[in-house]
């Protein structure tokens, strides 16, 4: 392993009380609450350098107090009698404690600590003989816990040494995690392993929440509390509607997922099983429903509750958490005026960590100054949105979307960009794969309708969600309707990273808990053609997820396909195609196949947030060759990468 950067900072013991003398207890000044509301100035204690307005590292890590907690909550998940405790795993510096300085935190909860482990390494908590946190997974502690943070990692309910059966995204283990929060802010009770309570008195209460995945899933659910002593998230790649992580417009992306993730991660034990079996029961597979099993687990609608900041990151290429879920949650948040921040990356299920290392530690550091320690280092001044525009290029905008009120672009038999006449006809055909669909684009398909553009006439970005409006008459009551946005024109693209063998330190080190991690590479492919984005709807779901409305056969009705929302910019000479089918079963798990529909041409359009340019038709459709070097795989939820 080769060390290419090392952020660690070496410091004397003698030297760590010297940057700032301490007469009296320090305690950063109380944050509002308020969603409007900045951090007022803080005094001064000794981690906080005035001049820079920055934390700086101090604090011993080798000497920090690490303590395993749990947190007593008022439920009885698994009917054993018992309320469930949760489990709270700590890493603090000693030396404020010593002087009066309390801290606040940093925490990640998570239910991926013992079965799966954290990050691109997959690391797991471990623990002394004592049973006391050793190994805090991530980075977070060996950089925060010299800068005057505690790191605090919380085993959600019924996962590692937490009590209890987790009901995947529900109230239980929303609450959960409230529990903790409110224990640190001395609402609430707690006691080590051998029952003797335990109070947090050494920290100031503020809480921000960090965590990919599931784990920033959890984050936007709490914040969707409105928790008192919640002062930011950070949801990296994160769920903010379970019903929209699990289908799309009433399409399944696969069967029985909820009972499925939550014996994943959750404990083996049979009151968990019946848990889980009334998850099976209540998450409508076979009509795709949004209930109120889904509402429960939908974010968004909270939205007006969210006290905390929120700096959330995104892949723009990620179809394991799709798109949707970053621009849904930033929406909501946007109507309710939520102090926020976004990245989006050009990557799928990745953490910046791994593909902007150096950027993504030093923003967090300002921005967990800013919130919790209170310190005007001018973070909120500086662009709200950063866009990865191609590989390791970034570009800097003020808002996003850019575009709110999508161009509206005609369909003409073959033709995108002119008003149609008549219809055309789609059967559908379910051993279609994606690479058949988008392969020979000019020639005519089963099973598919391609609409092609003239190549641009000048570069294009699309920013936003697009969306396609079909005029249909089916023979069916329902069918799945797939669309897809492609585009044209050999380029290097994105195809994915590689770990290296190379490794950077991002904080102190331990024998047992060390900061370096290895690096990736971004990988790019020279293709002939790249999906902008993709979207399926059930169509008898289309006017309402909660009520659907069975179509009639042989009779007009309107469905409209929400794609998914992207942030790119496509170049001048390329050309688009909006390819339509029916049942995906390459990357869904329809419950209705075998439908024949037509589509209505001077009734039907593609509606696009463009910022500039024009679609326009082709004089004519000429041959456009498409080489599949790499056959397109589906990512499979049933082994997420977390």
């Amino acid at each position: 392993m080769t060390t290419v950067r090392a952020r660690m900072t070496i410091l004397a013991s003698s030297a760590v009380l010297s940057l700032a003398t301490v007469t009296g207890p320090a305690v950063a000044a109380p944050i509002p609450d308020g969603p409007a509301a900045a951090p007022a100035a803080p005094s001064v204690p000794q981690h906080v350098d005035p001049r820079s307005k920055s934390t700086q590292p101090v604090y011993d890590y080798a000497n920090a107090i690490r303590e395993s907690v749990y947190v007593d909550t008022t439920m009885d998940t698994d009917s054993d009698g018992k309320d469930d405790v949760i489990a709270v795993d700590i890493v603090r510096p000693s030396e404020p404690a010593l002087t009066g300085v309390k801290i606040p935190v940093i925490m990640d909860a998570s239910p991926y600590y013992s079965c799966c482990g954290r990050g691109n390494e997959n690391e797991k908590k471990t623990y002394d003989g004592d049973g006391v946190i050793q190994k805090m997974p991530l980075f977070y502690d060996n950089y925060f816990v010299p800068r005057g943070y505690a790191m605090v990692g919380v085993d959600i309910l019924g996962t590692g040494r937490s009590t209890g059966c987790g009901d995947v995204g529900g109230r239980d283990e929303i609450q959960s995690v409230v529990d903790v929060i409110d224990w640190l802010n001395g609402r609430n009770t707690a006691h080590t392993a051998d029952g003797q309570s335990v109070k947090a008195t050494w920290t100031t209460g503020a809480v921000g929440m960090i965590g990919k995945s599931y784990d920033g899933t959890l984050a936007n659910g709490v914040a969707a509390t409105g928790v008192r002593g919640l002062k930011t998230i950070v949801p990296i790649s994160a769920i903010s509607s379970w019903y929209d992580y699990t289908r799309s417009g009433g399409v399944p992306y696969s069967d029985d997922y909820m009972p499925w993730l939550g014996g994943y991660v959750g404990h083996d034990s049979p009151a968990c099983e019946d848990v889980r079996g009334d998850l099976g029961d209540n998450d409508d597979d076979d009509t795709g429903d949004y209930t109120s099993f889904w509402s429960e687990r939908d974010y968004t609608k909270n939205a007006s509750k969210v006290k905390a900041s929120v700096f959330m990151t995104h892949g723009l290429s990620d179809y394991n958490v799709q798109t949707n879920h970053f621009s849904q949650w930033w929406s909501a948040l946007s109507r309710n005026n939520v102090p926020r921040k976004l990245w989006l990356g050009l990557e799928d299920h990745v953490d910046p960590f791994e593909f902007r290392r150096d950027e993504w530690v030093d923003e967090l550091h300002k921005w967990f100054d800013y919130w919790l320690q209170g310190l005007q280092n001018g973070v909120m001044k500086e662009p709200s949105v950063s866009i990865e525009t191609a590989p390791d290029v970034w570009r800097n905008y003020k808002t996003w979307p850019a575009v709110n009120r999508p161009t509206q672009v005609p369909l003409s038999a073959g033709k995108l960009g002119a008003v149609g006449k008549g219809s055309v006809t789609i059967t559908d055909d379910p051993d279609l794969t994606e690479d058949d669909i988008v392969a020979d684009p000019s020639e005519v398909i089963a099973g598919r309708q391609m609409f092609l553009s003239a190549p641009l006439a000048a570069p294009m970005r699309i920013s936003g969600t697009a969306s396609v409006t079909l005029r249909v008459k089916s023979d069916s009551s329902t069918t799945p309707i797939t669309a897809r946005l492609i585009e044209y024109g050999d380029a290097e693209r994105y195809s994915g990273v590689r770990t290296t063998d190379d490794s950077t330190c991002e904080g102190s080190s331990t024998d047992y808990d060390d900061s370096c991690y290895f690096t990736v590479d971004k990988l790019t492919t020279q293709s002939d053609h790249g999906i902008v984005s993709r979207g399926w709807i059930d169509a008898a779901h289309s006017k309402s997820l909660s009520k659907p409305t069975p179509l009639t056969p042989g009779q007009w009705t309107t469905v409209n396909v929400p794609l998914r929302p992207q942030d790119q910019v496509i170049p001048k000479g390329r050309v688009l195609g909006l390819a339509i089918t029916l049942a995906d079963t390459g990357w869904t798990s329809p419950n209705d196949t075998g439908a024949t529909i037509d589509i209505d041409l001077s009734a039907s359009k593609l509606n696009v947030p463009i910022t500039s340019g024009k679609i326009t038709a082709p004089t004519k459709i000429s041959p456009i060759d498409v080489d599949i070097t790499t056959p397109t795989q589906r990512p499979d939820l049933h082994d997420p990468n977390n």
